[in-house]
Parts: C-alpha cells; sequence; structure tokens
C-alpha cells in the first residue's frame, strides 16, 4: 500500500501534482472513498473535494461522513479503489477511525491519501494537537485543535513516523520536535501547505511547492532536523 501525505493548502495550481500519483495507483477512474468529518458540513466539503481529485485525474469520488462519537463501520469502503481521509479536528478523526479504518487496510489494502489530519492519523502514535509542553508555548495557540499540552493518541498504523502538517504556515513544527524530543514517538515528518510526501515501504519522496521536515531523535532530550524539497528522497 502506498501512503500519500498532504501537508494542507488549497492551492488549486498543486492540485495534480499532490493527487494525482494517488489517483493514478488507484487505477482507470478509480472509486474515491472520501471520508469527511461530519460537523454538519459534509455536502460543502465533499463538493469541494470531488472537485479537487476530479481537477486531478478522472475519478468517482464517494462522499463517507466520519460521525464523531459513533462507530465507524469500514464496510463502507466496500467497491472502494482508494481511500481519501480529509481535514478537520484531528483528535475526533483519530478516536473514530484508528482502530476500524486501521485494521481494514491492514487487511485489505488499498491506495490511501490524507490532506492535514488525515495525514497525521496515518501513523502509528499520532501527533493530534497541544501547543504546550509542560506549560512552555512550542506552537501558536490557534494550532492546538482544542488541545492544551501536546497529545499523542493511537493512529491508523499506516506508517511509524509521526505527521504534523501546515509545518511553515503554522508554525507546527516546533510541536513535532518537542513530541520527538521528549519521545511522546518515535521520530515525524512534518509537512508544509500544498506539499506532499509519497510513502513506499522505507522511502518516501517529496513532491509539490514546499518542504518536508524529517524529525529525528539527537541524544538526551534533543531532535534533529532536516529538511527534503520537491524530487528528493528521505529515508524511513
Amino acid at each position: 500500500m502506498t501512503i500519500h501525505l498532504v501537508g494542507g493548502g488549497r492551492d488549486e495550481a498543486w492540485y495534480a501534482e499532490l493527487y494525482g500519483p494517488f489517483l493514478a495507483e488507484a487505477g482507470a477512474q478509480p472509486e474515491v472513498a472520501c471520508l469527511l468529518l461530519d460537523e454538519g458540513d459534509v455536502p460543502e466539503q465533499f463538493e469541494r473535494w470531488s472537485g479537487a481529485l476530479t481537477a486531478a485525474a478522472p475519478c468517482r469520488p464517494r462522499a463517507v461522513p466520519v460521525v464523531p462519537g459513533a462507530a465507524f463501520d469500514p464496510a463502507v469502503l466496500d467497491g472502494a479503489d482508494a481511500v481519501f481521509v480529509g481535514g478537520g479536528l484531528t483528535p475526533e478523526y483519530a478516536s473514530a477511525l484508528a482502530g476500524p479504518l486501521g485494521r481494514r487496510l491492514a487487511e485489505r489494502p488499498l491506495p490511501y491519501a490524507g490532506f492535514s489530519a488525515g495525514a497525521a492519523i496515518a501513523a502509528g502514535r499520532a501527533v493530534v494537537g497541544g501547543w504546550l509542553s509542560g506549560g512552555v508555548p512550542v506552537c501558536p495557540e490557534e494550532t492546538a485543535e482544542d488541545l492544551d499540552e501536546i497529545e499523542v493518541r493511537d493512529g491508523l498504523g499506516l506508517i511509524a513516523p509521526a505527521v504534523d502538517v501546515h509545518a511553515a504556515q503554522w508554525g507546527t513544527l516546533g510541536r513535532l520536535v518537542e513530541a520527538v524530543a521528549r519521545g511522546a514517538v518515535p521520530y515525524g515528518l512534518a509537512i508544509d501547505e500544498n506539499t506532499a510526501v509519497t510513502v513506499r515501504g522505507a522511502g518516501a519522496r517529496v513532491r509539490g511547492a514546499g518542504r518536508v521536515h524529517l524529525v529525528r531523535p539527537d541524544g538526551g532530550e534533543a531532535a534533529a532536523v532536516r529538511s527534503y524539497r520537491a524530487g528528493e528522497e528521505l529515508p524511513l
């Protein structure tokens, strides 16, 4: 299974670059199950994502609401050729999907694309929000996802590194650095907007407008960061 992680952003000029490879792997005119957090605006979300995906390549998007607090039935993926998980409150996506969707994709893999929250929950241990570490700010409060302290929860288990998103635009790289430095996650990827990383096995490749920042432990309570541009490979 190939994993495509998009760090956010809505620049239409990058749709083909960001989503085209994901759709190509799903086959000719694939049916794409679009999992979208139901906050009363699924039709509006689906209109946007249907437009984005069909602009990238011929496909057949299908809306699948993710209802907060309700059990997710993976049978809704039957007939789908690929899975797309959209943005919204990351903790709600993780709570709803980590178990059932993770198990379903482990048993019957499909090409996976995650945008923003959908990228963050792809990890085995997912950074779902927060802006404080021991009461000390590490990123802007408005990026906290309604949480205070950095919080890590079970994710889908599709990839080993944790993921944070909107890295350059929202200043979330600091949150991921802190999570890695204190050992809350093994290592991580912070992805800029309008930027994607494609993960295949132990390797990954960057595409899009910005950078992907690989964060690894660096002894004690420290972390090292290396940034990669479009076209570059990074080791996982």
